[in-house]
């Protein structure tokens, strides 16, 4: 038996869709179409709830980049409704997620944190 090891490094790939990354401005450089406003808004409605918040911020900062959900259950509610916050991040293009044997890794892309702190930015003044 081989003492070599099965875990691999994961490619970093591109979003499969822009709903997985925000395509919206800073607030402060122009009003933004129908399009970014539904992308935005479905963000900050998945972030609006406290246990999402939670789950987010979990994943977010947890060593490597990526959690298991084994790891960042306990925000005092029950598996299955952290299942369920989950899958809403999830579809507001917040997390992706990977399962491996019996668990889900949950990651959030850095150009998903990357565009949302550019959003609340001020845009520079043109010269």
């Amino acid at each position: 038996m081989s003492n070599t090891s099965t875990t691999k490094a994961l490619p970093l790939i591109e979003p499969a869709s822009d709903a997985a990354a925000p395509c919206c401005p800073p607030l402060t450089e122009r009003p933004f179409t129908t399009e970014e406003a539904e992308t935005a808004a479905r963000m900050f409605k998945a972030l609006g709830d406290p246990v999402r918040l939670r789950l987010f911020s979990a994943v977010a900062s947890h060593e490597g980049g990526e959690a298991c959900v084994c790891d960042i259950s306990d925000v005092g509610v029950s598996q299955p409704t952290v299942s369920h916050h989950l899958k809403k991040l999830k579809e507001a293009g917040l997390l992706t997620s990977e399962r491996r044997g019996t668990w889900v890794y949950y990651r959030v892309e850095p150009s998903v944190l990357a565009a949302m702190g550019r959003l609340l930015t001020i845009a520079p003044a043109v010269t």
